[in-house]
C-alpha cells in the first residue's frame, strides 16, 4: 500500500504503542488486524477521496478536515462487522463512507461550538474558512451521507441514521445547557455519551451486519458491542483530557466546563470541587492545573479507567455468541486497543 492510502492509521499507531509498552500480544494482534483489513480500507480511502471537490467554500472546509485523515475507526467497524457475512461489498463500503461523513460533520460543528482552534494537529476548518462555512460544510456532509445510505437500499438503515442524528443533537444540546454549570449526575452523563458517541458506533456495527445479511441474533450482539465500545471510547477520551503527551491539548474539556466522567466522580467524592470549578470558569486567569491536580487526587482518573475496562469487557462478552475466527478476533482487538489509545 502506498503512503497516500495508509488506511488503518489508528491500528498502526496502536500497534507501535503496544509494542513499545511491552504489550507484545496486543501489538501482534494489531499488526495482524492491520494486514487483514488493509485492502478493505484502501478501497474505502480511494472512494472517500472522490467526494466532489469544488470552488465553493463549503466544499473546501469539508475537505480541509477530511484530508487531515482521522482514525477511521467507525468505518473499520463497518468493515469488520460485514466480515461475519458476505464481506466488505461495495454496498458496505458506501455505508462505511456514510458513517465517516456523519462523524466528520459532527466534528466541524463541534469545533464551532467549542471555539476550537486546532483539529488533528492542524488549524480547524472554522479558523481557516470561518464559522459559517464550517457549519454549512457539516450540513453538506450530512446530506451526502444520507444520500449514500438511501442509495445503498439496506432496510432500516436510513431511518436508524436519522434517529442517531436526532440523538446526537439532543445529547449535544443537553451538554451545551450544562456547560459551566456542573451537575454530577451519572444518568445524565451516560445519556449524553450514549447519544453523542455510542449511537454512531452502534449504527456502524448494524450497517456492517445488515449489509452482509446477518441475522437478528448477530445484529443484536454487534449492536451491544458497538454500545459498549462507544462508551469505553468516550471514557478514555475523558481520561485523556487530564494527560499530557497525548497529541491533544490537555484540560480542554475542563476549561470549557464540560461534564466528563472524571468530574462526575471527583465532585461526588469532593463536593467542594463543584463550586471551585464553576468559580474558575468565571475568572480571567484560572489555575486549572491546580484543579486538575485536585481531581487526580480523588482517584477519579483511576475510576474512569476502571469503568472503561468494564465496558470493554461487556463489549467482548457481546461477541461470545458470534462464530470464532478472524472477524471476531479483529473486533476483540479493536476494543482492547481502544483502552491503549493516546489520542
Amino acid at each position: 500500500m502506498t503512503v497516500a492510502l495508509e488506511s488503518p492509521v489508528v491500528l498502526d499507531r496502536l500497534a507501535r504503542v503496544s509494542l513499545a509498552r511491552g504489550a507484545t500480544d496486543l501489538g501482534h494482534r494489531l499488526a495482524l488486524l492491520d494486514r487483514w483489513v488493509k485492502a478493505d480500507l484502501a478501497d474505502f480511502e480511494a472512494e472517500l477521496a472522490v467526494l466532489p471537490k469544488g470552488a465553493r467554500v463549503v466544499q473546501k472546509a469539508a475537505h480541509h478536515l477530511l484530508d487531515l485523515r482521522g482514525k477511521h475507526l467507525r468505518p473499520t467497524c463497518v468493515a469488520l462487522a460485514s466480515r461475519f457475512g458476505e464481506g466488505f461489498s461495495p454496498r458496505a463500503r458506501s455505508l462505511a463512507i456514510s458513517v465517516e461523513l456523519v462523524h466528520t460533520a459532527t466534528l466541524l460543528h463541534d469545533d464551532v461550538v467549542d471555539l476550537a482552534e486546532r483539529r488533528r494537529g492542524e488549524p480547524a476548518a472554522c479558523t481557516v474558512y470561518g464559522n459559517a462555512a464550517s457549519i454549512f460544510a457539516g450540513d453538506w456532509l450530512l446530506v451526502a451521507a444520507l444520500r449514500k445510505i438511501a442509495a445503498a437500499r439496506v432496510e432500516g438503515l436510513l431511518d436508524r441514521m436519522l434517529g442517531v442524528i436526532d440523538e446526537m443533537i439532543l445529547a449535544e444540546s443537553l451538554q451545551l445547557e450544562r456547560r459551566g454549570r456542573l451537575v454530577a449526575d451519572r444518568a445524565e452523563y451516560f445519556k449524553i455519551v450514549e447519544g453523542k458517541t455510542a449511537s454512531l458506533f452502534r449504527w456502524a456495527m448494524l450497517a456492517g451486519a445488515r449489509s452482509a445479511n446477518l441475522g437478528d441474533k448477530a445484529e443484536g450482539a454487534l449492536d451491544r458491542y458497538g454500545m459498549h465500545l462507544g462508551v469505553a471510547f468516550q471514557l478514555i477520551d475523558d481520561e485523556l483530557d487530564f494527560r499530557t503527551g497525548t497529541g491533544k491539548d490537555p484540560l480542554v474539556d475542563l476549561r470549557e466546563g464540560k461534564m466528563t466522567y472524571p468530574l462526575v466522580v471527583a465532585i461526588e467524592r469532593m463536593p467542594a470541587l463543584q463550586a471551585r470549578i464553576e468559580q474558575a470558569l468565571q475568572e480571567p486567569r484560572p489555575d486549572f492545573e491546580a484543579i486538575a491536580t485536585a481531581i487526580r487526587e480523588t482517584g477519579a482518573l483511576v475510576a474512569t479507567r476502571k469503568l472503561a475496562e468494564e465496558h470493554a469487557n461487556r463489549a467482548l462478552e457481546a461477541l461470545a455468541i458470534l462464530p470464532e475466527g478472524p472477524a471476531r478476533d479483529a473486533l476483540e482487538t479493536v476494543v482492547l486497543a481502544s483502552l491503549e489509545r493516546k489520542s
